[in-house]
């Protein structure tokens, strides 16, 4: 074995360093486990929330570099990204992880509700991309990952906006993953199931969740940080050939063959 074989075989494929991530919704919960998980492989973190406080806080944290804004605002998007091209001069891994909508049964579905599905769970997605994009055909190891949900494969009941625009917004990566393929680029979704985040677990306060528990085959609440792994995964060397997937991460939960 030469010196330069060595050298190669040393390389851990999972690391991330050198690269720059931008993470969405990274104050807390999954967003903040992704960004953790990213950082902790050598990437540099750029996290995006709305909530400054917090978000500013977390950033110091981990070392990452805050950025307070709103996803759905086009503008705030696009400061994001100048902002992450000033600091790092470069974008390698975009994370979407949005807000959801409030949600109804399919009969209770109102033009409003709708509404909002498509200003909170799609057109950002398309606008931030469309954005990072010119950077991250630049990249030697382009990512695009989206936090999406189970309802992308299979539809939650009650969730009506949830269970139309999730959807869409993994059609549209579909579709993305086919045509920036060539250029090294990789377009993944990530389906977390229920994941002990603390809007989860507020939900359970007086009240049992032994029923829900028992739904999913590892009788366990997922973490943050489960979802930031899989991510890392994805953003990594040793996940170059998977483009255009849906990898649900939910204990079993969802049914279908994946």
């Amino acid at each position: 074995m030469t010196a330069m074989e060595g050298s190669r075989m040393s390389v851990d494929p999972a690391r991330l360093d050198g690269r720059t991530a931008i993470v969405c919704g990274a104050s807390t919960g999954i967003g903040l486990g992704i960004a953790e998980a990213l950082r902790e492989a050598g990437a540099e973190v750029v996290m995006f929330a709305y909530d400054g406080e917090e978000l500013r806080r977390e950033a110091e944290r981990i070392g990452g570099l805050a950025v307070v804004g709103d996803f759905t605002d086009e503008g705030d998007l696009r400061s994001l990204v100048e902002t992450t091209l000033s600091r790092f001069g470069k974008i390698d891994i975009l994370v979407h992880n949005g807000a959801g909508a409030p949600d109804a049964t399919a009969t209770a579905t109102s033009a409003e509700l709708l509404r909002l599905g498509l200003e909170r769970m799609l057109l950002p997605t398309v606008a931030l991309t469309q954005l990072a994009l010119p950077h991250l055909k630049l990249s030697p190891a382009g990512r695009v990952i989206a936090i999406t949900s189970t309802s992308v494969r299979e539809p939650i009941p009650g969730m009506a906006t949830s269970n139309a625009f999730r959807p869409a917004a993994a059609g549209w990566l579909k579709m993305l993953s086919t045509e920036v393929g060539g250029l090294g680029i990789t377009v993944n979704s990530v389906g977390p199931g229920r994941i002990a985040t603390r809007t989860l677990l507020s939900f359970y306060e007086g009240r049992s969740r032994e029923q829900d528990l028992a739904e999913i085959p590892l009788r366990r609440f997922g973490t943050s940080r489960e979802v930031g792994e899989v991510v890392r995964f994805l953003a990594s060397d040793a996940g170059a050939y998977v483009n255009g997937a849906h990898i649900p991460v939910d204990g079993g939960l969802s049914r279908e063959i994946s």
